[in-house]
């Protein structure tokens, strides 16, 4: 195997940066840029001479700026990777290159600039404190969500006598919109239904429309806040100019086994409300979990402070921005210039918190060499089928993909370092409405911020 003769010098610009210094003989630069004039030649047409045939002070003269550019990537192509190997690292993002001057008299010398993973040699991960929050349902909880269910699947029907509107009913109203007294071109709306209490309507709006009839016409006014995401809003009072077009009364079905059959595959009340059971208690043991989960990033970062590779957060930091815009799209969010600042302050210091800990867990699983088993594999498509209602034959087919294998490794492994520092955690259980008080005291620490 051919290994090209170069000189390597290493400097460690940070915990997280390596900068190789790699210097190639002129001997070699030379040889290289013999082989580039060669077989530029025989390509090169030169007006005024033959295919091959034009004299290498011509072919210099016209080319000598492309050929040491190619020279010279070619130089990088050919040396890099041998240098990395010899000296055992591995990149985790593209190394950023820098040249330097170019000529076939001299050596060639180029900088390669790159992030490593930090050295972990002594983690920490024993004797940490944790509170797991409450994980039981009790029977008021599932009165609870069946009663979601019943306001889910209630109708809405116009009163059988009129009568003014009252807490729960809809009103489909037109209004206008102006501020300061002057109209705003797309400030209104017709038809739009606004449920009375829900909290969906300005509380102002929910008063003055609450003990209407139909046809009637009603005002409201409000101070919209500073920080409105419309800027010609900010700080401004506003009057909202109401036509109520119509009223209808929430009809709620009643909960009995015809109610077990609409809200999905049930026969009876009884499979239903053991159905919404199994599914809360799933919710709450989750919900716990990741709570643990949460308190072990913030020990695994107190006791392990290291530099984390600024291309890991930042993917981190995409990811989370992802989730947090979806997120907002699916409520109806949206935020003014200020509040998307500290929201990207707030994500990369999360972000950053992420990738120190998966740094960590990682260091405890080549430690301890944990390793994902074909069982794991196939309890972990089991599971997931289960949550996503999928076949799980379909998955065995679809998570052979190595994208997809790749993440429902990383997630088998990471919840088996989980449950590993579990294992060496002093954990104490919650009464039912306790949270955690180190996650209290991280979210008080962000804010401060």
């Amino acid at each position: 195997m051919f290994r090209p003769p170069m000189q390597v010098t290493v400097s460690r610009i940070s915990p997280v940066v390596l900068e190789l210094d790699i210097q190639v003989p002129q001997q070699t630069v030379a040889t290289e840029v013999e082989r580039a004039y060669s077989s530029l030649s025989k390509r090169a047409h030169i007006k005024g001479f033959r295919p091959g045939k034009a004299p290498r002070n011509v072919i210099k003269q016209l080319f000598a700026p492309q050929v040491a550019n190619d020279v010279a990537q070619q130089l990088v192509q050919n040396t890099l990777p041998q240098a990395l190997s010899d000296q055992n690292v591995t990149p985790i993002n593209q190394p950023m290159v820098e040249l330097g001057a170019f000529s076939a008299e001299a050596p060639f010398t180029y900088k390669a600039r790159f992030e490593v993973q930090p050295e972990l040699a002594d983690v920490k991960y024993e004797g940490f404190d944790l509170e797991r929050p409450f994980a039981e349902v009790d029977e008021a909880e599932v009165d609870a969500e069946l009663e979601n269910l019943r306001v889910r699947f209630a109708k809405y029907e116009a009163p059988k006598e009129a009568r003014a509107a009252k807490a729960s009913d809809v009103v489909s109203i037109d209004f206008t919109l102006s501020i300061d007294g002057q109209d705003v071109k797309d400030g209104g709306g017709n038809g739009i239904p606004v449920e009375l209490g829900s909290g969906q309507a300005l509380p102002e709006l929910d008063k003055a429309l609450t003990g209407v009839k139909v046809g009637d016409k009603v005002t409201a006014e409000t101070t919209f806040p500073a920080n409105h995401p419309r800027k010609d809003f900010q700080g401004k009072t506003a009057t909202f100019h109401v036509t109520v077009n119509e009223i209808k009364e929430k009809i709620l079905p009643a909960l009995d086994d015809e109610l077990a059959k609409d809200v999905g595959s049930f026969q009876t009340l009884v499979e239903l409300r053991a159905d919404v059971h199994t599914r809360l208690a799933k919710m709450a043991k989750d919900a716990a979990e990741t709570a643990v989960a949460e308190q072990l990033v913030v020990r695994l970062n107190e006791a392990n402070p290291c530099d984390v590779p600024p291309s890991l957060v930042d993917a981190q930091c995409r990811l989370m921005e992802q989730e947090l815009v979806q997120q907002a799209r699916r409520l109806g969010q949206r935020f003014t210039q200020e509040q998307a600042e500290l929201l990207q302050k707030q994500v990369r210091t999360d972000a950053e918190k992420k990738v120190r800990a998966g740094l960590v867990m990682a260091a405890i699983a080549k430690k301890h060499e944990f390793k994902v088993t074909d069982e794991d594999m196939e309890k972990g498509l089991v599971e997931l089928a289960q949550e996503t209602g999928k076949n799980v034959a379909k998955l065995r087919v679809e998570y052979r993909e190595k994208q997809k294998r790749d993440i429902l490794v990383g997630m088998i492994l990471e919840d088996k370092i989980l449950d590993f520092l579990e294992t060496k955690s002093n954990i104490v259980e919650l009464k039912k409405g306790e949270t955690p008080k180190l996650l209290k005291k991280d979210e008080k620490a962000e804010e401060t911020k």
